[in-house]
């Protein structure tokens, strides 16, 4: 079952309140409630009737593989996939208006989020997406451009998603010669928005990924400055809503383990993917296998090391002044004992 996202506003007293709630759940009974869940994951017990995921645009392969829906349904619960959604910002955004539960996104997303309330982070962490080689990003101009490096980049108009994973490798790509983000004119728009700006002329070159960047390959006559080798982006993650994570550990465990399913099978089968996906995408199948065979979707557990990545993707956002505040990433890890009830074996 397939539910749009609706943005609603909700009232300043409403944030008040819930925010209240979740930092008094987290002084008073962190362990409490970490021993809790745990006993429920043993015991196969779980509050919520209904499971909210996220897709995106870009295509989902969980989705695409229909691997969860009646393993969900074998448990009495209904899956409703909320979507599409342009990218993670958006994806984010439903999700802490209480709108989706689980739903995949890049290093960026969740970042930008926490930083924009000094609350409680309502986006958790629950696993870690295996990095891609970076030949899936790149930032592009069109090949008969007078920009022949990324320095050439100064002062032009660049499009891309702002706060999103197309924001890091800018910002990486720039330092690495000399430049901040400050110093492009930056057209912010939607992954496709953006896309549609740069093939207008609207901006000088654009930073994106697949399947977009794919369709541009196969399309219109482009050179790539710059891909997403080399630089440190940690794959991404799958998130969840707090409340929902502690309350259900039994459901995210099931969604993770087949998620990491589907992604083994998806990285030994790019033909067969790309075939599942094709239709969802509206795109040809020797395109979406491109996508496919230069992605990766195994799964990782939330270790210190992916962590602390994770935090110097944060410091050096704050440190290149793009977010408004220094954050903490471990105030959206889960506590020990919620983390190995939602964890399956089968994530290394």
């Amino acid at each position: 079952m397939n539910k749009p996202f609706q943005p609603q506003r909700r009232t300043v007293l409403k944030r008040i309140v819930q925010y209240s709630a979740l930092g008094l759940f987290a002084l008073l009974s962190p362990f409490v409630s970490s021993l809790v869940q745990s006993t429920q994951a043993q015991t196969n017990e779980f509050n919520a009737k209904v499971i909210n995921l996220a897709y995106q645009s870009s295509g989902d392969i969980v989705k695409a593989r229909k691997v969860v829906d009646p393993r969900f349904k074998a448990l009495g619960v209904t899956v409703n996939w909320v979507g599409p959604f342009a990218a993670g910002p958006q994806l984010i955004e439903a999700l802490n208006a209480g709108k989706v539960d689980i739903g995949n996104v890049g290093e960026t997303p969740p970042i930008f989020s926490q930083a924009a309330s000094a609350a409680i982070p309502e986006v958790v962490y629950i696993a870690g997406r295996t990095p891609t080689d970076g030949t899936n990003q790149g930032i592009v101009v069109k090949a008969n451009s007078l920009i022949k490096k990324v320095a050439d980049l100064k002062g032009k108009k660049v499009a891309f998603q702002v706060g999103s994973n197309a924001q890091y490798l800018l910002a990486k790509a720039l330092q690495e010669v000399g430049l901040k983000i400050s110093d492009i004119q930056i057209v912010a728009s939607t992954p496709s928005g953006a896309r549609d700006a740069f093939i207008q002329d609207k901006a000088d070159a654009w930073v994106g990924g697949d399947p977009l960047l794919a369709v541009a390959e196969n399309t219109i006559p482009i050179r790539v400055l710059r891909n997403a080798a080399r630089i440190n982006t940690l794959g991404g993650f799958y998130i969840g809503r707090r409340q929902f994570v502690t309350q259900n550990p039994q459901l995210v465990r099931v969604f993770l383990e087949e998620a990491e399913k589907v992604g083994e099978f998806a990285e030994k089968n790019p033909t067969i993917i790309a075939n599942d996906l094709a239709p969802e995408l509206k795109l040809d199948v020797s395109i979406v296998e491109k996508v496919v065979r230069r992605s990766r979707y195994r799964l990782r557990r939330i270790t210190p090391a992916i962590i602390a990545q994770q935090q110097s993707v944060a410091d050096f956002y704050f440190e290149q002044k793009a977010i408004p505040r220094k954050i903490d990433i471990r105030q959206a890890i889960l506590p020990t004992l919620v983390d190995k009830a939602i964890t399956p074996d089968n994530i290394k």
